[in-house]
C-alpha cells in the first residue's frame, strides 16, 4: 500500500546536477578562498559531494574586489595547474559575480564580460534595495546579447512582500540562481521561507552553492543528510547539466 507519509530519502550527493555554477574558489581575489591550499580544499570538498564541473564566480564590485578578466583568468590557470598536481578529477571554468552597482554600467557598455555557458552574465544586487536602474541593467544585457542570471533571488528580502516582482523579472527574461544554503536556513529563517516559496512557485533555474569557506561546506553537506530539502530540491527540475 502507498504510504503517503513515506520520508522523501536524503539526496547524499549533489550529482544529479553534476555542475555547481556559483562558487568563490579563485585564491586571494574576493571573500572567498584565502590561498592556493584554500582554494583546493573548497574544491575537494566540493568534488566529494558529488559535483564533476565547477564554475567559479569571483566577485565584481566597483569598491571591494575591482577585478578584471584577465586577474581572474590568470587565478585560474593557477587554480587549474594545482589541482592538476594534486591529481584531483574535476574540471573547473570560470566566470564572474556581478553587482549591478555604479561601477556595473561602464563594464556592461564597455567591457567584456565573463560569461557563464550560454552567454550567461551573473548578476547581483545589495541586500539592502534593488539598484534603481535594475530594468535599464537587464535590458542592456539583453540589447548586447547576454542573458541574464540573477544570483541568490531569495536573498533580496525587500521583495518578500512584492513576490509579483520576482514574476515580472523573470517575465523580463532573467533566469534565477537559489543558494542551497538558504535551504538549511543558513542565511535565517526569512530567506529560508523566501527560498522555498521561489522553489514552489517554479522560479528557480539553478542551484548553486555560493561557497566561500569551510563553514559553508559543513552547510551544504548537511543539506545532503536532510529529507525535508531532499523532497523540495527533487520536486523541481534544474538546468545545471546544461551548462557544459
Amino acid at each position: 500500500m502507498f504510504n503517503l507519509f513515506k520520508k522523501t530519502p536524503p539526496l547524499g550527493n549533489f550529482a544529479f546536477l553534476g555542475t555547481d555554477m556559483h562558487a568563490h574558489l579563485l585564491p586571494g581575489i574576493d571573500d572567498g578562498a584565502k590561498d592556493i591550499e584554500d582554494s583546493l580544499s573548497l574544491i575537494t570538498q566540493l568534488q566529494q559531494m558529488g559535483y564533476r564541473h565547477l564554475i567559479t564566480t569571483p566577485h565584481i564590485m566597483a569598491d571591494l574586489y575591482p577585478n578584471t578578466p584577465s586577474i581572474i583568468r590568470g587565478k585560474l590557470e593557477e587554480v587549474r595547474k594545482a589541482i592538476a598536481a594534486a591529481g584531483i578529477d574535476i574540471t573547473i571554468d570560470a566566470a564572474a559575480e556581478y553587482l549591478m552597482d555604479e561601477g556595473f554600467e561602464p563594464l556592461l557598455e564597455e567591457g567584456e564580460l565573463l560569461t557563464l555557458p550560454g552567454n550567461r552574465v551573473l548578476v547581483e544586487m545589495s541586500f539592502i534595495s534593488a539598484p534603481p536602474k535594475l530594468e535599464q541593467y537587464l535590458f542592456r544585457l539583453q540589447t548586447k546579447g547576454y542573458r541574464p542570471l540573477l544570483a541568490h533571488p531569495e536573498r533580496y528580502l525587500f521583495f518578500h512582500d512584492n513576490f509579483k516582482k520576482y514574476h515580472e523579472l523573470k517575465e523580463r527574461g532573467c533566469e534565477f540562481q537559489l543558494n542551497t544554503l538558504s535551504l538549511t536556513g543558513y542565511y535565517g529563517k526569512p530567506t529560508r521561507e523566501n527560498a522555498v516559496a521561489l522553489l514552489k512557485a517554479g522560479l528557480i533555474d539553478y542551484l548553486g552553492t555560493d561557497l566561500h569557506h569551510d563553514r559553508h561546506a559543513d552547510h551544504l553537506r548537511a543539506a545532503l543528510e536532510s529529507s525535508s530539502i531532499a523532497k523540495l530540491l527533487t520536486s523541481n527540475t534544474f538546468k545545471n547539466q546544461q551548462l557544459h
